[in-house]
């Protein structure tokens, strides 16, 4: 009984806005845990989902495979899969049924499952995983294969008895030394399937990496099921050692660090630009950081020289007051200035924002908009606010949530709580917003071209001349908005 068949609950043809994007990651949280249990004895595959049409799909390998365990174990480092979205319960239960038919021991891990080990029981998981994962999962499978049965000695597990009655065992303390864990099983997944979806849709080929687990900070809409509000971090020695074989192994020009936040640890970053630049290793990558940190000009100077060409912060709002009301500790001042540091280095800044968050009203709405006039980031990317379970956010509206608790989808934008204006009016906003965004790029590369017009091509000038649509198309997204106002 030593067979695992690993998968996960991510379906990227069920959420529509990012296949359209066609940008896909391989499910790394799942790739620890394989390479773990591979390392301790366990036969281990992978039925990866990414491309997968219909859950279904899943019965024909587990008859080929015939695993004695399956495993569906969520990426947590992927924000898609912190979403909880319904559409991936809804694709997990099925893959737990079919297993269960099947024979299997079914064991769940994801953001979703740990807030929701009740109804993964019911859908016929025989273990939820709550939390960090790896280790309940190699301490759970070795009791199982030992004949034991009182489970209830193991941390971070939920479970049913015989008579049905439910245990939630004690949490399992965080993993801190991560350089203890193999390298992800990266020959698992069918690469060349993400690499020809990078291909065709960015031009370019982007694989995942994480170099730390969990986050300090307290954020009080930011749901952090799996690794909590610690923060460890990988040795900067151990994250080039895995750089150097995915650089061997596969043909990528970029990398996505998908920390929740990199390089927090003091000197971390500059130890790490160091030992790109001496293995010369230098690759292009993003991140995601905080505004009080890339203030620091020291730190920007080091991501730009390790190879960091975007950075994505959570600056979420224009408003000192709402930033203060999520708890953010941050300022308006500092993003300023972390957007200064990094155009001045030559990293894109990219903007997280958040609109719909309770007390928030049309001035703040303009703060907003203004920030983001002003610093004309690289990017956006527009949210309204999501409650999520065990959240201090979640808690105040979740009286507000009666049946709806989650979005189907990323792109579903949905208002689940009473606010300042109705859930049309945000809707609206977010295409205002993009519109009136993408007026002020094109009105800043005119403003270029005009100042030095020897230096126009075929893209800034397009740029240029977009403002041509923009400024029209923004006009009428704002009389559209006007009239929700007054609803």
């Amino acid at each position: 009984m030593n067979n695992i068949l690993f998968s996960h609950s991510y379906f990227l043809r069920f959420d529509p806005k990012q296949w359209a994007l066609g940008q896909p990651y391989a499910p790394l949280g799942t790739l620890y845990a394989a390479a773990l249990m591979r390392e301790n004895g366990y036969n281990v595959s992978l039925f990866d989902t990414m491309f997968v049409a219909d859950p279904g799909e899943a019965e024909m390998v587990i008859g080929q495979v015939r695993p004695d365990f399956f495993v569906i174990y969520d990426d947590g480092f992927n924000y898609l899969t912190k979403m909880c979205l319904t559409n991936m319960r809804e694709a997990a239960f099925t893959m737990c049924k079919l297993a269960k038919a099947r024979g299997c021991t079914v064991i769940v891990s994801s953001s979703d499952s740990t807030d929701r080990y009740e109804e993964y029981l019911d859908e016929c998981a025989d273990f939820v995983i709550l939390g960090e994962a790896e280790h309940t999962l190699l301490e759970l499978v070795n009791h199982i294969e030992a004949g034991e049965n009182d489970h209830t000695i193991i941390q971070g597990l939920a479970f049913r008895n015989s008579t049905g009655k439910t245990y939630k065992t004690l949490a399992r303390p965080v993993l801190k030394e991560l350089d203890s864990l193999p390298l992800p099983a990266w020959d698992l997944v069918d690469m060349e399937m993400y690499r020809q979806s990078w291909l065709k849709n960015a031009g370019y080929f982007s694989i995942n990496m994480s170099t730390t687990r969990g986050c300090p900070f307290k954020c009080n809409w930011c749901a952090k099921p799996i690794y909590g509000n610690r923060y460890n971090s990988r040795s900067p020695e151990n994250v080039i050692q895995e750089l150097k074989l995915l650089k061997e192994r596969y043909p990528i020009d970029h990398i996505w660090f998908c920390d929740d936040i990199f390089g927090l640890k003091p000197g971390w970053v500059l130890e790490f630009a160091q030992l790109v630049q001496k293995e010369n290793l230098r690759t292009r990558f993003k991140i995601q950081s905080r505004a009080d940190l890339l203030a620091h000009e020291e730190l920007v100077e080091a991501l730009a020289a390790s190879g960091c060409e975007n950075v994505w912060i959570g600056a979420e709002s224009g408003s000192q007051k709402i930033l203060d009301a999520m708890d953010k500790g941050i300022t308006v001042e500092q993003i300023h200035a972390a957007t200064k540091a990094m155009k001045k280095h030559g990293i894109k800044p990219s903007f997280f924002i958040q609109f719909g968050y309770p007390g928030e009203d049309k001035a703040d709405i303009a703060l907003t908009i203004k920030l983001i006039n002003e610093l004309l980031p690289f990017e956006i990317g527009i949210s309204v606010s999501y409650p999520l379970p065990g959240t201090v956010f979640y808690n105040r509206v979740k009286a507000d949530l009666k049946k709806k608790t989650n979005w189907t989808d990323s792109d579903e934008m949905a208002l689940m709580f009473t606010n300042t204006f109705p859930a049309s009016y945000y809707k609206q906003l977010h295409k205002y917003v993009h519109k009136n965004y993408h007026m002020h790029l094109a009105k800043n590369s005119l403003v270029k071209l005009i100042k030095n017009p020897l230096g126009v091509n075929g893209s800034n000038l397009k740029k240029a001349l977009s403002v041509f649509y923009y400024t029209p198309a923004t006009y009428i997204e704002r009389l559209k908005l006007n009239q929700l106002e007054k609803i």
